[in-house]
């Protein structure tokens, strides 16, 4: 969709990209992009991983005189976007759910006095009384939906919290909405649109095809073996992808002890150790990092040469997000799946158990409650430790369905539910100077302590800010515990709040406890969820196990491209390279002998006659392709059979 703008505009919106980003021009259809929501258009943007989809709506967020809310189901992700915008000088801050309630009203202060260009938040925090009595007091400009096929319930990553977005844009009259998405099927293109109001359509689509990056599907056993092939033939950076945290070290363990460099990365290493593996990885010290589906948010690494998959992924949207963090440079680049008998018996396991029952998922939540101690219609914002072995040993839970139920429960908005034990403390001073001095006069023994808090963090007066246990004992030559102790003291005494690490992880009550007749999973909308989730997992199965067709083509015409050529370059192609035939020869010998074949045993002189266009070379060469590739067969007879 392209559209005539004002060329004032252009000047101004490029004026900020290179200011801030120091890029003279913007990527493909951004600037489009950008101009239509500045000419106030709700509109729907489609860019493939690596596009560029915050810039699509932090120009324009810069460009408009206020504030852009920006709503995002990934915390990673807007941590990490809110750091990058702040070493930009551009005031940006999340509400998230492990803030407690002073860090929540520094923030919303701040919305609200307009001392913010971008403000995120996740889809749960628009059900809050708290936020929608604020929020229209804040100057908003945008209202910006990321992964905004989390809208959809037909899509593959559906939270319902986001179909409360269409309702606020009721108490944002005349704001205009911008949508972005990586992955997203016809159907869902049309459902995001109606589910967020769009007042007209306009969609923005970059083809899905990305012409340097290679398909390949290997039906492999040994795919140790496979893999230190495929790595020592590109030669280059790479990520291999499993779905489990063991693996991830075990598989780094091995590349490491046949000569390469690889760490492995999952949501369960300490923070430090993460960002350093993440920088390592970018800098080329360890060109292969061996993660979970946690790795990727918010890095792009240009020279990334192959993405493998031990593992099958769990749709093709995330398939295709990951496999695309290979060749962002635009130079060749490859996405890699090795697929063995007992993966796909592995995924249908999986399945079962990522979706168990309505009736499991209610008692789940009812015994969270009994577990917890809270009562029917109390608990809201209330927080608790949380150990998911004993509480399924507890209540003689599956341990597995109900790791899922928890996760379906808190994409339902009623609970939050944090495995990150590397969450760093904070603190932040409520006391103001004066008081703070009056208190260090009257209280000698926590003046020193005060004054190396000051020394060490700065803007501990207006924000929370975080700080290291450690690092602090060391300054003052002492223990963790110690320290620990003097900031609990001073929170009693009201001249700070301390927000220390979580030793185990965390459970939030979003909502206060429902009664389990009250929770809102209706059967048969969780099961038309559960028959799109088949859908999806039957397309990655279809597109592993399928022999007949481009390895590109099979993921365009998913996402709806269907007209689209053969790569020539997958493993599908380069065996069809074999037969020298163009497209159109191929399709038109197919045309002819498929029939011939399936009504009856055919020698090969009868079809040498019915293929008397072509040279008897051409015939030979596909008739051979098509045995190896286990379309035809030979009976005793050597007469041809279609098989396939």
């Amino acid at each position: 969709m392209q559209q005539e703008f004002n060329s004032a505009e252009s000047v101004a919106v490029r004026d900020i990209l290179l200011r801030y980003w120091g890029h003279p021009r913007f990527r493909e259809m951004q600037e489009d992009i950008i101009l239509s929501v500045l000419k106030g258009n709700d509109t729907l943007a489609l860019l493939p991983t690596g596009g560029g989809k915050s810039i699509c709506f932090q120009v324009p967020g810069l460009a408009l005189d206020g504030l852009t809310l920006v709503i995002s189901p990934l915390i990673a992700l807007m941590k990490d976007q809110v750091d990058n915008l702040e070493k930009r000088g551009i005031p940006a801050a999340t509400i998230i759910s492990d803030m407690n309630k002073f860090e929540t009203e520094l923030v919303m202060n701040k919305a609200i006095t307009g001392q913010l260009k971008f403000l995120y938040v996740s889809p749960e925090r628009l059900e809050t009384q708290a936020f929608l009595a604020n929020l229209p007091l804040m100057k908003i400009s945008l209202l910006a939906i990321d992964e905004a096929h989390c809208v959809s319930q037909w899509g593959y990553d559906f939270r319902p919290p986001y179909l409360k977005i269409a309702k606020i844009r009721d108490l944002l009259p005349n704001i205009p909405v911008i949508a972005l998405t990586a992955t997203a099927t016809p159907s869902v293109v049309i459902d995001i649109q109606d589910k967020l109001a769009f007042r007209k359509p306009c969609v923005f689509q970059k083809s899905f095809a990305r012409e340097n990056l290679t398909y390949y599907v290997f039906h492999e056993e040994d795919k140790l073996g496979r893999l230190v092939r495929i790595i020592q033939k590109v030669n280059g950076a790479g990520v291999v992808y499993v779905r489990n945290r063991k693996k991830t070290q075990e598989i780094a363990d091995y590349l490491n002890s046949q000569g390469f460099r690889a760490a492995c990365y999952h949501a369960g290493l300490d923070t430090a150790v993460r960002n350093v593996r993440q920088a390592d990885w970018i800098a080329d010290r360890t060109p292969i990092i061996v993660a979970t589906n946690a790795f990727g948010m918010g890095i792009d690494k240009p020279n990334c040469r192959f993405v493998v998959h031990l593992d099958l992924p769990d749709s093709l949207e995330a398939y295709f997000q990951e496999a695309g963090r290979g060749g962002r440079d635009g130079q060749r680049a490859h996405a890699i799946v090795l697929f063995s008998n007992l993966d796909k018996q592995k995924l249908e396991d999986d399945f079962v158990k990522t979706y168990p029952e309505v009736s499991f998922i209610k008692s789940v939540y009812n015994k969270l409650g009994d577990y917890c101690k809270i009562p029917v219609g109390s608990g809201i914002g209330a927080s608790f430790d949380f150990d998911l072995s004993e509480f399924s040993q507890s209540y003689n839970f599956p341990l597995t369905p109900t790791y899922h139920a928890l996760r379906l429960l808190e994409r339902q908005g009623l609970i939050a539910f944090t495995e990150d034990l590397n969450v760093p403390s904070k603190i932040w001073l409520r006391a103001d100077r004066n008081y703070l001095y009056e208190f260090q006069v009257k209280n000698e023994k926590y003046g020193p302590f005060v004054e190396t808090l000051l020394r060490s963090y700065g803007g501990l007066f207006t924000d929370f800010v975080k700080i290291n246990e450690r690092d602090l004992a060391r300054r003052m030559k002492t223990t963790e515990e110690q320290v620990s102790l003097a900031l609990q003291n001073l929170m009693k005494w009201e001249i700070l709040e301390y927000i220390p690490t979580p030793n185990k992880p965390q459970v939030r009550f979003v909502h206060e406890r429902q009664k389990t007749s009250n929770i809102q999973l209706d059967p048969n909308v969780y099961r038309k969820r559960k028959t799109a989730a088949r859908e999806r997992l039957d397309a990655v199965l279809n597109y592993a196990e399928s022999t007949n067709r481009c390895r590109s083509q099979l993921l365009l015409t998913y996402f709806g491209e269907s007209h689209s050529k053969r790569c020539g370059r997958c493993d599908y192609c380069i065996e069809r390279n074999k037969a020298e035939l163009s497209d159109v020869e191929f399709d038109r010998m197919i045309e002819i002998i498929k029939p011939l074949l399936q009504w009856k045993p055919t020698p090969l002189e009868e079809i040498q006659e019915a293929l008397t266009l072509f040279s008897e070379r051409k015939t030979v060469l596909f008739l051979q392709w098509l045995l190896d590739n286990d379309k035809i067969r030979q009976d005793a007879n050597s007469d041809y059979i279609w098989h396939n």
